[in-house]
């Protein structure tokens, strides 16, 4: 079976549930190390799918890997190899298929409600009755949706949380989290985050954001599993 092809643009922004998903299945996986350089490759024809993480650049920004790798989304969908994007992956996703990513109206960073659409894509993806779920964002961005995508899911601080175009799936929220990865970020942007907090109802300070978090992951992972279950059975097998 061909890997599942994980792209990686931070350290501490790792594929995190999404890796154990894939291992708990005997799903092959492998990382491209944006963060370390690795190169981008050229196309697809090696990868049972594309998987797009998170981290704190802009699809907008001037980055030698950019161009690249939306030249490899593009020539993945062309080919019906599925992608799946989280955060900037799902930004990356939504630029590569034609859509625009802009400054979201407020940042969105910590615990809130994403809402599931009603619409036969939706159902599709996340299941006849779901009606909300709680999830983990952090973000300043947004994306339109694509030419030809659906929009599935939607927030109270951000409209577009997640698209589908056939076997591919860009979401807004991380729906990929650990509580370990989730204590990291908070450490790393412990200051921004407190002082944000302070003034802006949609960011949450870190200890909102880390209590009972194993609890809140534990939820947040049987959401991911119904969306990877739908995902995965896409993925290219030989």
């Amino acid at each position: 079976m061909k890997p599942v092809v994980i792209f990686r643009h931070a350290p501490t922004e790792g594929p995190g549930y999404f890796a154990t998903y894939l291992s708990r299945h005997g799903i092959p996986w492998q990382v491209v190390g944006i963060d370390e350089g690795d190169p981008v490759p050229a196309a697809p024809d090696a990868c049972g799918g594309l998987a797009l993480m998170g981290g704190p650049m802009s699809v907008n920004d001037d980055l030698p890997w950019i161009a690249p790798v939306l030249s490899l989304i593009r020539a993945a969908v062309a080919a019906d190899i599925p992608v799946l994007g989280h955060c900037l992956g799902g930004q990356l996703m939504a630029r590569a298929m034609g859509g625009a990513v802009t400054r979201n109206p407020v940042k969105e960073i910590g615990w809130g409600r994403v809402d599931v659409l009603h619409n036969r894509e939706a159902r599709r993806w996340f299941g006849p009755s779901l009606e909300s779920f709680d999830s983990f964002h952090w973000h300043g961005e947004t994306f339109s949706i694509p030419p030809g995508a659906t929009r599935v899911a939607s927030s109270p601080y951000c409209e577009n949380q997640a698209f589908v175009a056939g076997k591919h799936l860009g979401m807004q929220c991380h729906v990929e989290m650990t509580g370990e990865m989730i204590r990291s970020w908070c450490r790393d942007w412990e200051k921004e985050v407190q002082a944000l907090a302070a003034r802006v109802p949609s960011v949450q300070t870190p200890a909102e954001m880390t209590a009972a978090v194993e609890d809140r992951v534990r939820a947040l992972n049987a959401i991911a599993d119904g969306l990877y279950d739908r995902w995965a059975a896409g993925l290219q097998r030989q």
